[in-house]
């Protein structure tokens, strides 16, 4: 392999710093790369052994003996005995070797040994050091422990030190998390991408087993269950029946993934969701690595990964793209972020939940601006919050646009491990290493300021009941306004709260019959209703809140109406049993809310058919019917193609709104119905008090369930277990499969780079404006009986009822690129007003679908871009969203500003991100789409600089200046390859 160009001495004078060439230090003899020095090669060796050790012992590092050693390692294919041999030889002397050897320390147990060493924060005697945030302090101690003078350096430990001054300069560091989490949706296609790999590596002459975790991975089955059967006593087993006939071929092949690769754990279908059992299994908080302690981190590749900063873990959401590098040995090359300190003071009130407090933060950091930021949360309230509270707020990072929202280790997150089943023994361990490395936060005791970045503030006792909506989650409604900001959205012009419904339609009632029965519907009436979703399902407080709603109004005689879809999608098998436990289960089961399936179900658009009757009411009359979820986005068509307002509550509100069939309601003021005994029955009636709910979780929440549930957690199910596998370590691809398929990214690859492009007299695809999010660009929901992936899957002889969703056929590339900007929602400014997954094909002017326009441009040899406005990308990171225009032909996106992860997914498939000037856009500029488009990129890769500007030109006359957005060096490498993934395989494939 060879990087061409004079950057390539560049590259390699980064050597020591860029995770564009910290993989592994040989490059081929056309590039050699400088000798490191022995220090720096021992200090490699014991890297990559104490990785894959890790991979080894990090699954028995849990903390409780929910699976023995011998157990747990014939689930999980460990590293070949020479590497290990490798790592014991390292050992002993890693510690005199090390860069920071003088501040390894010993770590006294209370009755006499000791846990093991670390690397001492105090030892460092850098004032600088006590007042970095906890947030930052982890970042520090990882690049201090793996540093080795090659993939990270003494400099770039400087650089974390110095926080306070370099943060704001944008400098780049490397950071190595301990693990990746990955869920189905997200899991499928990067399980998919490292099959492909392995045939490019033999393709190439490499050693295809090269290509391997080094890192353990954790792979959750939560994201393929759908809503098929509700309100039924066998919802949970017919779905699941369901969930493994559609998805028999995805479910064979991540289970022929855990055994072909190392380090891979899968948890099967009908386990919980991958968030909340990271919280209540999964996440360490402190590694005890045959004596190395150090603190988790975690990316995954779902952007909800950040539900386990509430624990007290660095953790956050990255690409499917940037995961596999992380798997496969890349140091993650990040931006050092600024830190935003928001300060909680005071107490929730009386009826107030941790939803209302989640979205009242959402809406005040969105204000603020923390894209790209970590947000660390401090003061005397937080002590006053319990762990699921703060799981609630640190899931939601991504609606309110941080990386991280951070709550450091405190007495409250020790309480949480030992009520989750952690021993004593590991709870003591964490205490002791965390307070000993300044990494605890007492708050017995007087805090010592810290600095951020940025200041904010929040009462917690100013915070009032609240649902966000209609249609996007950091759009706040006080729950007392929430009638009349209704009937504005009635009014407003079609926007985020708005659907232009004429005056004199908006009292129009339509009646129809549902099964027999009399039934209507108006503008804002409850058809979803839908307990799920990580972000309040982990959460007792809520989910034992909702069942004491319905208790109280089967007691007063309210019911749900039998056409309202109700739901209920508990994060893990723990949730049942504390709801059995309290005897609440079964008021919910009389509204409607049985259980469902243990999965991410109506938060991600797998809601299933609303029944027909009312389907063929809304349609037919254009209502504006609503869903009212405990989930955390509600994006257009998300939920469900026919509800159009959907909003975001928590579950007792759920219960609420299901119980008042309508969102048009005043609940200070109006009854949400007639009791038994013929008197209005209020809001207040129903909703419990504080204490009520604390009660509730202090009788029902026992430790003993958290341990009998994840004893059996990865025994799978029967369904599950019956799967018949190959034992290849090549996948054989299936031609004819619509669920998986051998993508087409390393075709015709050589070890030579393509090396970097401009894009010439590209066409307009889309012209967008603000707010486009990656459910737009790749739906993960329903797939439309118009919409050429069906006509594709219609062609394979696949019946309507059988094409499942987008999010189930990730593995399938044809079906993806089909599907790339086919949200019936989406708004293009090429349509001049129309709605739909539409554009024109501007040579011929002819309306056609994105897909079939793209491929006329692909096949007359013509580039395109995307024009768009601000957040482009925001929502679900997904590597599709990526990967999908690239298949299509787009080489590029011009955008006011973008949403972090996909940024850099867009780097990684090769995409061109640009940003307009500050004030300027395509509509201030002047632009239609309908001009051609010339980006003058410099062709040699050492002419390009991060950030730098570049001119635009149109055929139309017009030039304009955009900032290219590749942030860090290492994305120019990666761009210099033709993304990330083909960069890793020339590396891997240049070893001896």
């Amino acid at each position: 392999m060879h990087i061409t160009g004079p950057h390539s001495s560049a590259l390699l004078r980064r050597a020591s710093r860029s995770s564009a060439t910290r993989l592994h230090s040989s490059l081929s003899s056309k590039s050699p790369a400088p000798s490191p020095s022995p220090v720096a090669s021992q200090s490699r060796s014991h890297t990559t052994a104490s990785a894959a050790f890790r991979s080894v012992r990090s699954r028995w590092s849990h903390g409780v003996d929910w699976k023995s050693p011998a157990s747990l390692s014939s689930q999980i294919r460990t590293t070949a005995s020479p590497v290990l041999d490798r790592f014991h030889r390292s050992l002993a002397t890693m510690a005199s070797d090390h860069t920071f050897s003088g501040i390894l320390t010993g770590l006294p147990k209370p009755g006499g040994g000791e846990f093991g060493k670390f690397y001492s924060l105090p030892a460092l005697n850098d004032p600088r050091v006590d007042k970095l945030p906890y947030s930052i302090r982890i970042l520090l101690e990882s690049a201090i422990r793996n540093c080795d003078n090659f993939q990270v350096t003494k400099e770039d430990v400087e650089k974390i030190i110095d926080w306070e001054k370099t943060s704001p300069k944008q400098v780049e560091i490397p950071f190595k998390p301990a693990r990746v989490l990955l869920q189905d949706f997200t899991g499928v296609p990067a399980v998919v991408d490292l099959a492909c790999m392995r045939d490019a590596m033999n393709n190439l002459g490499g050693n295809s087993e090269k290509i391997n975790p080094l890192v353990p991975v954790d792979l959750v089955v939560d994201h393929s269950v759908q809503v098929d059967v509700a309100r039924s006593e066998n919802a949970v087993q017919a779905n699941m029946e369901l969930e493994f006939q559609r998805n028999k071929e995805r479910f064979a092949f991540l289970k022929w993934g855990s055994k072909a690769f190392q380090n891979m754990l899968v948890v099967p279908p009908g386990s919980g969701i991958v968030h909340q059992v990271n919280l209540e299994y999964l996440g360490r908080v402190v590694f005890n690595t045959d004596g190395m302690l150090y603190p988790d981190s975690v990316v995954g590749t779902d952007s909800h990964t950040t539900m386990i900063d509430g624990l007290g873990v660095a953790g956050w959401g990255v690409g499917g793209i940037e995961a596999e590098a992380t798997m496969l040995g890349q140091p993650m090359s990040m931006v050092l972020p600024g830190v935003v300190g928001f300060k909680l003071s005071g107490k929730l009130r009386n009826g107030v939940t941790a939803t209302d407090l989640v979205l009242t933060v959402t809406q005040m950091l969105r204000k603020h601006g923390v894209v790209g930021k970590f947000v660390e949360f401090h003061g005397d309230g937080v002590g006053k919050i319990s762990l699921a509270d703060r799981a609630t707020i640190a899931n939601m990072s991504p609606e309110y646009g941080a990386t991280m929202g951070f709550f450091p280790v405190d007495h409250v997150t020790l309480q949480y491990l030992k009520l989750t089943g952690r021993s004593d023994d590991t709870v003591a361990m964490i205490e002791a290493y965390l307070r000993a490395n300044n990494m605890f936060v007492d708050y017995s005791q007087p805090q010592q300021e810290r600095v951020y970045s940025s200041y904010l503030e929040l009462d917690l006792s100013e915070v009032e009941p609240c649902i966000s909506g209609p249609k996007r989650p950091h759009d706040r409604v006080p729950l007392k306004d929430m009638k009349a900001d209704w009937h504005s959205c009635l009014d407003n012009k079609v926007g985020f709260k708005g659907f232009a419904v004429p005056k004199e339609t908006q009292d129009k009632v339509v009646k129809f019959s549902f099964h027999g029965q009399p039934a209507e519907l108006r503008h804002g009436s409850v058809v979803i209703a839908a307990i799920t979703s990580c972000t309040n399902t982990s959460n007792p407080s809520v989910m034992l809140g909702a069942g004491l709603v319905a208790k109280k109004a089967c007691e007063l005689g309210l019911q749900v109406k039998p056409w309202v879809k109700t739901s209920l999608a508990p994060g893990s098998g723990v949730v049942t049993k504390y709801l059995l436990q309290s005897g609440l289960q079964k008021y919910l089961n009389e509204q409607g809310f049985n259980i469902v399936g243990y999965g991410c179900t109506t938060c991600i658009g797998n809601s299933g058919e609303l029944d027909e009757s009312v389907g063929a009411a809304i349609a037919e009359n254009d209502i504006i019917a609503s869903a009212v979820l405990s989930g955390n986005r509600n994006f257009e068509g998300r939920v469900h193609a026919l509800t159009r307002a959907n909003y975001l509550a928590s579950p007792p509100l759920v219960v609420a709104y299901a119980l008042a069939g309508t969102v048009d309601i005043d609940f200070e003021t109006e009854p949400i119905g007639v009791g038994k005994d013929g008197k209005d029955v209020y809001f207040r009636d129903i909703w419990p008090t504080t204490e009520e709910i604390a009660d509730a979780v202090q009788s029902s929440v026992l430790p003993e369930m958290f341990k009998s549930t994840y004893k059996s957690i990865t025994e799978g199910n029967p369904m599950w277990n019956d799967l018949s596998v190959p034992q290849s370590k090549l996948y054989s691809w299936d031609p004819t499969s619509t669920y998986i398929h051998e993508p087409p990214y390393f075709k015709n690859m050589t070890m030579d780079p393509p090396g970097a492009h401009g894009v010439k007299d590209a066409y307009c695809l889309l012209n967008f404006g603000d707010s486009i999010t990656t459910d737009h660009i790749s739906p993960a929901g329903s797939i439309h009986k118009d919409s050429p992936a069906a006509k594709f899957l219609l062609e394979r002889g696949v019946d309507r009822k059988d094409f499942n969703s987008y999010g189930s056929r990730r593995g399938n590339d044809e079906i993806m690129a089909r599907g790339t900007f086919a949200n019936i929602r989406i708004v293009n400014k090429l349509l001049n007003g129309e709605v739909g997954p539409k554009t024109v094909h501007i040579p011929s002017g002819e309306k056609l679908s994105v897909f079939d326009a793209a491929s006329k441009y692909k096949e007359a040899g013509q580039d395109t871009i995307v024009l768009a406005g601000a957040e482009y990308g925001s929502g679900s990171s997904r590597d599709w969203a990526a990967k999908g225009p690239m298949l299509l032909g787009v080489k590029a996106v011009i955008a006011k500003s973008f949403e972090r992860i996909h940024r850099s997914n867009l780097v990684g498939m090769g995409i061109i991100p640009l940003c307009f000037k500050s004030g300027e856009d395509a509509d201030t500029l002047g632009l239609t789409g309908h001009e051609r488009f010339t980006i003058d990129l410099p062709s040699n890769i050492s002419e390009i600089r991060p950030g730098q500007d570049v001119t635009v030109t149109t055929d139309s006359g017009k030039s304009f200046t955009c900032t290219v957005r590749f942030d860090t060096e290492v994305e120019l490498a990666y761009f210099n390859h033709g993304g990330i993934l083909p960069y890793v395989i020339r590396q891997l494939s240049a070893q001896k």
